[in-house]
């Protein structure tokens, strides 16, 4: 894999489990996998709050531009 920076990480006990049980299980071939995984969907979560989050200041804005109600 090009372009690859190893970093440590804590986890907790539970959550470290999860991890190698994944493993484990044939669900992942390593626990970078599992990580790699989880932070694409880290990712993609945060830009689709950030999509709301516009969405929501344009229904702001145009419901302020409308005038008293």
């Amino acid at each position: 894999m090009p372009n690859v920076e190893k970093i440590t990480i804590a986890l907790t006990p539970e959550l470290a489990n999860l991890v190698k049980e994944s493993v484990e299980q044939g669900d992942y071939a390593s626990t970078s996998e599992v990580i790699r995984d989880a932070l694409r969907d880290w990712k993609h979560k945060r830009a689709l709050e950030k999509q709301e989050i516009a969405h929501i200041r344009q229904l702001w804005d145009a419901g302020l531009a409308s005038g008293p109600g």
